[in-house]
């Protein structure tokens, strides 16, 4: 194989903390929901590999297979928390630039 070959070889994508975040918490709250078969409906909708998804949820310290507990298991918290966590981030950047805004205005009165 020429060298060039491998230069022209399509690397994976990447993907942000965000997109692995949103992949995790999809399988936790499968799971919590239904039992099982978090991993293999991620895989599908989002077009990743199961072993992929496997991965991110070994580094996230949630078990890939079998029952992963209850409603109240602590992958489904965990799992909430991180959602919610996100949802925070994206509303105090929003807050900020509310608070900017409202700033300038006031110091044009």
């Amino acid at each position: 194989m020429s060298t060039s070959k491998k230069k022209d070889a399509v690397r994976g994508k990447r993907y942000t903390p965000e997109e692995k975040g949103k992949v995790v918490s999809f399988v936790a709250e499968y799971n919590a929901a239904n039992g099982r078969g978090g991993q293999s409906a991620a895989a599908a909708k989002f077009g990743i590999s199961q072993l992929t998804i496997a991965t991110w949820l070994k580094n996230a310290g949630i078990k890939s297979g079998g029952k992963t507990g209850g409603k109240g298991s602590m992958q489904s918290k965990l799992s909430t928390m991180l959602t919610l966590g996100q949802e925070i981030e994206t509303l105090e950047r929003a807050l900020k630039s509310k608070s900017t805004q409202f700033d300038a205005l006031k110091a044009s009165l």
